[in-house]
């Protein structure tokens, strides 16, 4: 397993100009959380869950890497044993950066699942078909997105790969969906980037806290990184 762990959340992807349900303007204003990303939204609200998510894969037509997402992605390059790049983000910035085997832990929205057998169907930027079903079971497919509720299968991949963590680098995450600060605690070395400061995260227990965009703090933390793995 790897010895760094890069661990992101939405700030990173709001840089490329990406919204977040936290933000109080974009694609999140015209609609509320609780009737589109909820757990059994889809068996009362589908339509309107559906045309959701079709409109996130469009505005991720309209949105490119940036500087950071780039810089992480050499960086793995260059240590491609070493380095675990996970995410809250379902958005395929860092994939399109050139990041390989990211681990997405809320789902990804490119893709599809089949909600009878689970099986995924790559859609990139499109709109789902509402008539598409699946070819193995012929179930109907839905975003595969986990809703708040919902089981959030790949974080047991999450604390596998915290096991052999010793540097944990944070990038744009408040701590309110998951609480980072336990696992800063075990590591050699961790690292805090974020805007600014949240009543969620403890910034005592992290070795370094950059408050500054991700664009602007990631060379020194590649840096570090890069020091770190000598």
């Amino acid at each position: 397993m790897a010895k760094v762990v890069i661990f992101s959340g939405a700030g990173i992807s709001a840089e490329s100009g990406l919204s977040t349900f936290r933000d109080a303007d974009g694609l999140w204003e015209k609609y509320r959380i609780e009737e589109i990303c909820q757990a059994g939204c889809l068996s009362w609200n589908r339509e309107n869950t559906l045309a959701f998510y079709d409109a996130r894969r469009e505005q991720l037509t309209s949105v490119k890497p940036n500087t950071a997402h780039y810089a992480l992605a050499k960086l793995q390059e260059c240590y491609p044993n070493d380095i675990d790049i996970i995410t809250q983000n379902v958005d395929d910035l860092f994939e399109r950066a050139g990041c390989k085997d990211v681990l997405h832990l809320h789902g990804f929205l490119p893709r599809l699942r089949c909600e009878q057998c689970g099986a995924t169907q790559i859609i990139g930027y499109a709109k789902q078909e509402r008539t598409f079903t699946c070819k193995n079971c012929g179930g109907s497919f839905r975003p595969d997105i986990v809703f708040f509720g919902e089981a959030a299968p790949m974080y047991e991949h999450l604390y596998e790969a915290m096991e052999d963590c010793q540097f944990l680098v944070i990038i744009g995450s408040s701590g309110n969906v998951i609480a980072m600060d336990h696992f800063a605690l075990h590591v050699k070395h961790s690292i805090l980037n974020n805007l600014e400061k949240s009543d969620a995260i403890n910034e005592r227990v992290y070795t370094k806290v950059l408050y500054k965009k991700a664009t602007e703090a990631v060379d020194e933390i590649v840096g570090d990184v890069e020091r770190f793995l000598g």
